[in-house]
């Protein structure tokens, strides 16, 4: 089981820049993928990265261009930087793990098995 913690969220105005952390207990996965949930709304997967280099990143239709995931395997560790951030950006942000196989590459949210405990994103001038 890999343990994930997300960090990084807070307060930010419209155009503005956030940089979300999740660290991982070990490198024992497939993938890592951000996802977030705004209040009354379901949830929507946000990006997405393999752990083998091979592998290149996803992102949602809502994010290309400005959001960018990235990976630290040093520091067990996968971010996402936020670039010109929008209010409908505002939500709470989680990071999960694709442990089990067969898998799929992608932001199915039933392909993740372990979670984190999320960290909030809030654009408002």
């Amino acid at each position: 089981q890999v343990q994930l913690v997300e960090s990084g969220g807070g307060l930010v105005q419209p155009g503005g820049t956030l940089k979300l952390s999740c660290a991982a207990s070990t490198l024992d996965y497939n993938a890592i993928g951000w996802f977030r949930q705004a209040p009354g709304k379901e949830r929507e997967g946000v990006a997405c990265i393999a752990r083998i280099d091979e592998d290149s990143p996803y992102y949602a239709d809502s994010v290309k261009g400005r959001f960018i995931i990235s990976r630290d395997h040093t520091k067990n560790t996968v971010y996402l930087q936020m670039h010109s951030l929008k209010p409908e950006d505002t939500a709470t942000y989680y990071c999960a793990a694709v442990i089990k196989t067969p898998w799929r590459f992608g932001l199915e949210s039933d392909q993740y098995d372990s979670w984190g405990q999320g960290t909030q994103v809030t654009v408002s001038s």
